[in-house]
């Protein structure tokens, strides 16, 4: 097959968020196939050279945040000049598209999440247009849709969402993370579509501990007789960090709680919760996140950043209470540094992941005396640690791996295009 023009449309395409992860792992894909990919969003950390940075894009940005403001702010009737907002906001998102589709000669367009959050209505407005103007082949590549958010079901632009989140076009190919998400697809619109889960490239092993991360317990300052409990995620209420809290306060030994990643765009109330239930429960709770970055480097003081995969192989024991996922990427990342879990029966996790064979210490929305000694009595116990670890990896070689990726993906494109792509080595 030729080589394609491939181009990812989002809000942002930059650091550790699960979207811009998967999309740079789905573009390392299209790369094995002798395609090239191109990026348009409001904020990119990739090569400039194949970089097309529109700011409007981004939910951050002063007009995009206002028209999601107003949109919903609770109410149901739908100011005329906000309509009239939204559309001029929508042309000019729909000119960048199609200069985005010029600039680099596109051949098909993969919006990630840009189809299925309404964080930028007039995005996926403008999207909807060009895709059914131009009928240019789509992959859309769903991570969360507004349904299963409570603050995006009350407001003013149902016709909007409903025509775009995500449109019926002939000429997408939709691509959900889950089975629930793409169950609820098909519900609700009709639409069918390919499940793709997120994926760790376990056909690597994970990197051993080298000199620049040999010290990150004596960063932290972090004892040797002192367990470390890793959590991996933002600071936002659906992670359910109290839980990872009380789990550590109730162990039968000194254990400190390593937060990886400050709050993010969803606000400070919960992380001040957070650190007042720590000092309640009298457990150290340690907020790193000045101390992680998205690669190795130095502050100006000369303090290392570490990444997060720096952090992960010192941990011994990683702690994932989410209340609500849309897949999972830290329960993966675990695994990937073969690491006991907790983890929270949430809803992928017990339909989707769970029944595949994989083992963790489990919970169900509150931590229970058996949760506590099942934790106690297995970091007793190397032995059964590395049994589940490496069982753990085999599944997600098999069920979570780039192999799994590439075969989803080659098919999508050769149902496109009529021809599977020709790898390239």
């Amino acid at each position: 097959m030729d080589e394609k023009n491939i181009g990812f449309i989002s809000f942002r395409i930059s650091g550790t968020d699960g979207v811009s992860l998967e999309t740079k792992k789905w573009a390392e894909i299209f790369d094995h196939f002798g395609f090239k990919s191109f990026y348009m969003a409001g904020e990119l950390d990739t090569d400039p050279a194949v970089s097309f940075i529109v700011e409007e894009t981004h939910f951050k940005h002063p007009e995009a945040l206002r028209l999601y403001k107003q949109a919903f702010n609770g109410g149901d009737t739908r100011p005329r000049k906000l309509s009239h907002d939204i559309h001029n906001f929508r042309d000019l998102l729909k000119d960048k598209i199609y200069e985005f589709i010029d600039k680099f000669n596109l051949d098909m367009l993969v919006p990630q999440n840009t189809l299925t959050i309404p964080l930028n209505v007039p995005l996926a407005m403008a999207l909807t247009e060009v895709i059914a103007e131009t009928n240019i082949p789509v992959i859309a590549h769903h991570h969360d849709f507004f349904w299963e958010r409570k603050r995006f079901l009350r407001n003013c632009v149902w016709d909007y969402i409903n025509a775009s989140y995500p449109p019926h076009l002939n000429s997408i190919r939709h691509v959900v993370i889950n089975s629930s998400a793409q169950n609820q697809l098909a519900l609700r619109t009709g639409i069918s579509s390919t499940l793709i889960p997120n994926v760790m490239n376990f056909e690597n092993p994970e990197p051993p501990i080298d000199e620049f991360n040999a010290d990150v317990r004596k960063a932290f300052g972090i004892d040797e007789d002192e367990l470390f409990v890793l959590q991996p995620t933002r600071v936002v209420q659906r992670k359910g960090i109290e839980h990872a809290i009380e789990l550590v306060a109730r162990l039968d030994r000194k254990a400190v709680l390593v937060i990886s990643h400050a709050s993010g765009d969803e606000g400070y109330e919960y992380e001040q919760r957070v650190k007042e239930f720590a000092e309640l429960l009298k457990i150290r709770a340690l907020f790193v996140s000045e101390s992680i970055g998205d690669s190795r480097g130095y502050k100006e003081n000369g303090e290392k950043i570490y990444s997060l995969q720096d952090i992960y192989p010192h941990a011994d024991l990683v702690s994932y209470p989410s209340l609500q996922e849309g897949f999972g990427n830290a329960f993966l990342e675990a695994v990937y540094f073969r690491k006991p879990i907790l983890v929270n029966n949430y809803s992928i996790y017990s339909f989707d992941i769970k029944p595949k064979g994989f083992e963790a210490i489990e919970m169900d929305n509150f931590i229970s005396q058996s949760t506590v000694d099942a934790t106690n009595e297995l970091l007793t116990n190397p032995a059964e640690i590395k049994r589940i670890t490496d069982k753990n990896y085999e599944l997600s070689l098999k069920h979570y791996s780039y192999t799994v990726l590439r075969n989803k993906l080659r098919s999508i494109v050769e149902d496109i295009w009529g021809r599977q792509p020709t790898p390239c080595d």
